[in-house]
């Protein structure tokens, strides 16, 4: 069925003065975009209830009724309930004004004077979202013409979760393909002939990105817990191994800040357990990390210790310990809440998103575990999570981790890379082609059909989101209308997205892999090995 012509988003404007509307209004005006503008709080009641505003941007303090008391009233009516509201103001960054707007309905906060470009982002973003709530609507009006009432009620109850998740996939693949760039020309450059400066400023750069990718995991790994979706997978675990890497990895932030870091390891702490590695690691590095930030002189201790070992089980306590700047009485009651820090002044003099140890909270209480804070101001902080784990005896050392030096190369293999973005194409091919790989490049999954007509392929790498027909659409076309042997092609899907309904996707489409993005080049060389039937 051919797509409905989408209306112009109706986007509400409120502020008292008129040359705060006047500049709002030359920011953001678009084709795609209604703009309706009134300095009256009452004028916006009247408005909303009378015409279809999808986002409405709202100043704070207004003679009449100030902002939040307009939200309230909007948020109430059945109507206008499903708005998005974002806050326009000149008041305090204070967390009470930003937790009051939001309990009041407000998705959002912009702050005078604006930033054009963060201003434009944002009101871009929710227009995403709009749209998206658009098209589904839509697609349940058209089913309400085949549907008995009670189907119908129910699409339209699933409907605010579909738009969530979706928007959770876009931002993902939006964040993490250009972060995969990234991390893939960082590995590339450290492959090469470099002077000792270079060197640093690669290091630099692969701390930078891994500490962005580690933001946008953040945010994805709160919304999964929330949606009960987040899964812990226990396996064999060398812990003396995974705490090792762990302030191996922290020693760069470290040395940076002049900061000692110590790993203490009891000798009664078993060399094996039965843990979700990822998880646990994800825990520590959070804890680490924060115990780094907070510390500018002195140490970082990380300590673990068996308090109850048996045949088969350890009780391991893993300490924290820094000389930091310490967190008061009243900070400590609520370091553990999503979006806060312990002092006010924080955010502004260390950054983070506030979500670190809200994480860790979270991730300790899915594990079953303890996690404790103590701390003196002006002398440091302790932060202690304890679990019990089952051990493993008898076990010899892990094999040893390859190298990408390490890996072999390939003879007469050729692969298809089908990726949109320009920096990925050139990172990719890059990796392939050091491995003797022949690589050709298209940048949609049509071309994908209309190269492998024509030209045998070992092996493709397909992009789940391109333009014109993306990649699970791509592998379900070579799967149902091609004959043998382009229909039996190796396919292994380059996925940006975390959310498990999307890689489903493309296991229901007809991958026979799916590599995430950012990827390690061992892992992607492991996996065109196996499906190519390479020891």
């Amino acid at each position: 069925m051919a797509g409905t012509q989408l209306q112009p988003v109706n986007i509400l404007i409120v502020d008292d003065r008129e040359e705060n509307i006047i500049a709002l209004e030359a920011l953001i005006r678009r084709d795609d975009i209604n703009l309706i503008t009134t300095t009256s709080p009452n004028e916006a009641l009247r408005i909303c209830w009378d015409q279809d505003i999808a986002i409405a941007l709202v100043d704070v303090q207004m003679p009449e009724m100030d902002g939040f008391e307009l939200v309230q009233i909007l948020k109430s009516n059945p109507r206008t309930r499903e708005m998005v509201v974002i806050f326009v103001t000149a008041i305090s960054k204070e967390t009470k004004y930003v937790v009051k707007g939001l309990e009041s309905g407000a998705v959002d906060y912009l702050y005078k004077p604006l930033d054009p470009y963060i201003t434009i982002a944002k009101v871009d973003a929710f227009i995403s979202v709009v749209r998206s709530q658009q098209e589904l609507k839509q697609k349940n009006i058209e089913l309400e013409e085949f549907q008995k009432e009670l189907v119908k009620a129910k699409e339209q109850a699933e409907a605010a979760k579909r738009v969530k998740e979706s928007f959770l996939a876009n931002m993902s693949h939006e964040i993490r393909t250009p972060i995969n760039g990234i991390i893939g020309l960082a590995h590339l450059l450290k492959n090469t002939e470099l002077s000792d400066d270079q060197k640093e400023f690669v290091k630099l750069l692969e701390v930078s990105s891994q500490s962005l990718l580690g933001v946008i995991n953040d945010i994805l790994d709160i919304s999964k817990i929330e949606a009960g979706k987040f899964k812990i997978v226990k396996a064999e675990t060398n812990i003396r191994d995974l705490v090792q890497a762990v302030v191996d990895l922290m020693k760069f932030r470290a040395d940076e800040k002049n900061v000692k870091l110590v790993l203490e390891i009891d000798n009664k702490v078993p060399d094996y357990i039965i843990a979700d590695a990822l998880r646990l690691n994800q825990i520590l590095m959070n804890l680490m990390g924060n115990a780094i930030k907070f510390t500018d002189k002195g140490s970082v201790t990380l300590r673990v210790i068996n308090l109850d070992k048996k045949d088969h089980s350890a009780q391991l306590q893993f300490s924290i310990i820094d000389t930091g700047i310490g967190i008061s009485e009243e900070g400590l009651g609520k370091v553990f809440n999503s979006f806060e820090q312990a002092e006010d002044s924080t955010a502004q003099k260390y950054g983070g998103t506030g979500l670190g140890l809200s994480i860790v909270k979270k991730l300790a209480d899915l594990k079953g575990g303890d996690l404790s804070v103590s701390s003196i101001p002006g002398k440091g902080s302790t932060f202690t999570f304890t679990n019990k784990y089952e051990v493993i005896t008898g076990k010899q050392n892990m094999e040893k981790k390859i190298s990408v030096a390490d890996l072999p190369k390939f003879k007469n293999v050729t692969i298809l890379l089908a990726e949109d973005n320009s920096i990925n194409q050139f990172m990719i091919s890059k990796i392939l082609t050091n491995w003797n790989i022949c690589v050709d490049i298209v940048d949609d999954g049509g071309k994908v059909l209309d190269k492998i007509k024509d030209t045998h392929y070992d092996l493709i790498l397909m992009d789940t989101h391109m333009p014109t027909m993306n990649g699970f659409e791509a592998t379900r076309r070579i799967r149902t209308d091609f004959d043998e042997p382009q229909k039996n092609i190796p396919i292994i899907s380059l996925s940006a997205a975390v959310l498990e309904e999307e890689q489903q996707a493309g296991w229901d489409a007809g991958v026979n892999d799916i590599l995430s993005k950012p990827f390690d080049p061992v892992v992607l060389h492991q996996k065109i090995s196996f499906l190519l039937g390479i020891n």
